[in-house]
């Protein structure tokens, strides 16, 4: 017999998945233990588990998965066959359907690119305190995407506006967002994406007091701090309309003491998904506003429990150091919406963390 964990292990399903699949019936362990509660397999459901990982990758429902498991071990695979084939057929048919959705998609752009005046073509030239933009870009650079399949998330955007200067970064599963006072802007909106290597070299000046001039001039920035500068080109490209994404005010909120949370996250408890997947740490927020974390098989699965919610450790610990405070406020949504890191004296600078959805 193979416990969970070793099933788990050699078949790519995480344990909760497999404690999922028990509950729907899809894969029964052969035997259960009745005082703990313990799940152990037969060697022959191994494969099983094999054959359940493959089949839901490719996206097959449970209802197919039951009968496809149900006749793999028997002489007679037909039926086997028919579903596979079956669900194939359904997979192109629905990416030759999506084809046709994207393509109308596209054209639908590419009229509103046309109609639309770009807000990267004007000049401008502004000075902004270095303590505050060095802490703006301090706060938002560690969620500025690395992925080259999307070069327009690869760096910070800087919007102005007014006397304002927003600093965005995102990677679609965290994004971050700070605010600064400039002086000597008085037109419209202006955006531009600033590479992350050129952000690192533009906070790699602003290490002392006074204030730095920021030259905008069409498709190139410039940052200048006493007689040094930094300037190159901004990313081509147009950055996702960060406010929508903004979070809405309200939720459960949690004060923690960072260094604390840090050593609990590090030496705590992690569920992970399978192979190659990050290591979560499932939150609880209890009643008194304390953050818990919970350990595998802890009572009611993240997604059963509307307290609980799992985010991406390696993120979260992230954003922890990017708050740069003692104390920091985790405020807490639905189980499905982001988690909110804010600085409790400055909530105008803050950052998202999406949640991950468990396999159960």
């Amino acid at each position: 017999m193979r416990s969970i964990g070793e099933t788990a292990r050699d078949s790519g399903l995480g344990v909760s998945a497999l404690r999922f699949y028990d509950r729907a019936g899809v894969l029964v362990p052969a035997w259960v233990d009745p005082v703990s509660g313990y799940r152990w397999y037969e060697p022959g459901q191994v494969e099983e588990a094999r054959v359940l990982a493959r089949l839901r990758r490719a996206g097959m429902p449970l209802a197919d998965i039951r009968l496809v498991l149900a006749g793999w071990s028997g002489p007679d695979t037909d039926l086997v066959r028919k579903l596979l084939t079956a669900h194939l057929r359904r997979l192109e048919q629905g990416l030759s359907d999506a084809r046709a959705e994207f393509s109308a998609l596209r054209a639908l752009l590419d009229q509103r690119e046309n109609a639309m005046t770009s807000l990267r073509t004007a000049s401008v030239r502004l000075s902004v305190a270095s303590p505050e933009l060095a802490a703006a870009l301090d706060t938002v650079r560690f969620a500025a995407s690395t992925d080259p399949e999307l070069p327009m998330l690869g760096g910070v955007l800087f919007d102005i506006e007014g006397e304002s200067l927003r600093a965005v970064a995102t990677d679609r599963y965290r994004m971050a967002f700070a605010r600064t006072a400039v002086a000597g802007h008085d037109g419209g909106r202006v955006q531009v994406i600033v590479p992350t290597p050129l952000a690192d070299a533009m906070r790699a000046l602003l290490d002392g007091e006074g204030s730095a001039r920021l030259s905008l001039d069409g498709d190139r920035v410039t940052l200048e701090a006493g007689d040094r500068q930094a300037g190159g080109r901004c990313l081509d490209h147009d950055f996702p309309d960060y406010r929508r994404l903004l979070p809405r005010a309200g939720g459960r909120r949690a004060v923690v003491e960072v260094a604390a949370f840090r050593h609990a996250l590090e030496t705590g408890p992690v569920r992970s998904e399978g192979s190659g997947a990050p290591d979560l740490s499932v939150l609880r927020v209890e009643d008194g506003g304390a953050v818990t974390l919970c350990a595998d098989g802890d009572g009611a699965d993240a997604g059963e429990d509307p307290n609980r919610v799992a985010v991406n450790r390696e993120f979260l610990l992230a954003a922890l150091a990017a708050g740069a405070r003692e104390r920091l406020i985790l405020e807490f949504g639905a189980s499905t919406a982001p988690i909110v890191i804010r600085r409790p004296e400055d909530e105008g600078a803050f950052s998202l963390l999406m949640p991950v959805r468990l396999e159960n």
